[in-house]
């Protein structure tokens, strides 16, 4: 094979994996999009669900009993496939503008039309210009994890402070205790997310 035929060759494998690359993106995307909506709905029947025995509290207890942990288990299962899903969409973006910086390299000759990927030498700093984004750890708190992370956080404070208020304790305690492990709930995942991100951002 000569170098004309080996060029055209890793051209054709290069083009590809790039639609291959771009198809994972949205599959990625998609998961995200259903696992969220199926973890929310859950939420939300729950809430309904409380409307419905609200009018009787002897099975308030109960029915929290039952729903609440159940919540909080599916929504960390979803929390951390989420995370993973939101790195495989950050290592398939990486390596479609590896094939975009080579596109420019070799096949752009004086025009930019895949210029954005070689402006920067960090890939995952173009990587995130790629998608309108200025590469910050803040942009982390924008992702569907987080928020699912925020949802369990709400969850895991209401749960302590219907456990505090059950201990006879008062309910300005109880509402101060829950807050405080809400917070520590949401840094701790928020936390993992960054631990997770194979961006580098500042």
């Amino acid at each position: 094979m000569d170098d004309g035929e080996r060029e055209q060759a890793l051209l054709t494998a290069l083009t590809t994996e790039h639609f291959v690359l771009q198809t994972s993106r949205s599959a990625t995307v998609t998961e995200s999009v259903g696992r969220a909506t199926v973890f929310l709905s859950m939420l939300s029947a729950a809430l309904i669900g409380l409307g419905f025995v609200a009018s009787n509290a002897a099975f308030v207890g109960p029915y929290l009993g039952a729903v609440l942990p159940t919540l909080m288990i599916t929504g960390l299962l979803t929390f951390l496939r989420l995370v993973q899903n939101m790195v495989e969409n950050e290592l398939d973006l990486a390596r479609i503008q590896r094939i975009r910086a080579y596109y420019q390299h070799r096949l752009a000759g004086e025009h930019d039309f895949f210029a954005d990927a070689v402006q920067d030498a960090s890939v995952m700093r173009a990587s995130w210009a790629a998608v309108g984004n200025a590469p910050r750890r803040a942009q982390l708190l924008l992702t569907t994890a987080a928020m699912v992370g925020a949802v369990n956080a709400l969850l895991a404070g209401l749960s302590i402070t219907l456990l505090v208020g059950l201990a006879g304790l008062s309910s300005g305690l109880a509402i101060g205790v829950g807050t405080v492990l809400a917070l520590l709930a949401f840094a701790a995942q928020v936390a993992y997310i960054n631990r997770a991100s194979i961006s580098q951002p500042g």
